[in-house]
């Protein structure tokens, strides 16, 4: 009885066995095969800043600190063009010019840079695509001033 089972399991154990072969076995020569494809990453932009002189222009008549973001939506620029980030303050004076607000801007997300003088910045070297530009007024305490954050899209064509 004994040698029976010890039949019977090796039977099974040769059909799984045979099995496993029979499924592993295969004649064409793709079967294993893995295909890898190349794809360049995406350009990053390297934006070239620079600045130039500002007209100092009053943000409206409110009481309360205000930015305004002289940027309409939407517009389309070539790829050579300038971008120019230009804005308005009022009841405001920033860092550079002896007092304690900052204006903050970031571009796609990337890193967030500061304007610490009434002054123009100069945005060159864009790739095509949409684009985003954020700028917000700092508060003395390091924090955006209550509606004064404003972001504006941008197309850049070739």
């Amino acid at each position: 009885m004994l040698r029976d089972d010890m039949r019977t399991r090796a039977k099974v154990i040769l059909v799984a066995l045979v099995l496993g072969l029979a499924a592993c076995a295969n004649h064409n020569d793709n079967a294993h095969t893995t295909a890898t494809t190349i794809v360049a990453p995406p350009v990053h932009q390297q934006l070239q800043i620079s600045t130039r002189p500002s007209p100092k222009s009053v943000a409206g008549d409110s009481s309360s600190p205000r930015l305004v973001f002289n940027f309409p939506n939407g517009q389309t620029f070539r790829q050579s063009d300038e971008v120019v980030i230009d804005f308005s303050l009022a009841n405001a004076t920033l860092k550079g010019d002896g007092g304690e607000y900052r204006v903050r801007y970031i571009v796609d997300d990337e890193e967030m840079r500061w304007i610490d003088n009434w002054e123009q910045v100069v945005l060159t070297g864009w790739t095509p695509g949409k684009h985003t530009i954020r700028l917000e007024l700092i508060g003395p305490n390091g924090w955006p001033v209550d509606q004064n954050v404003s972001t504006r899209e941008l197309t850049v064509s070739k």
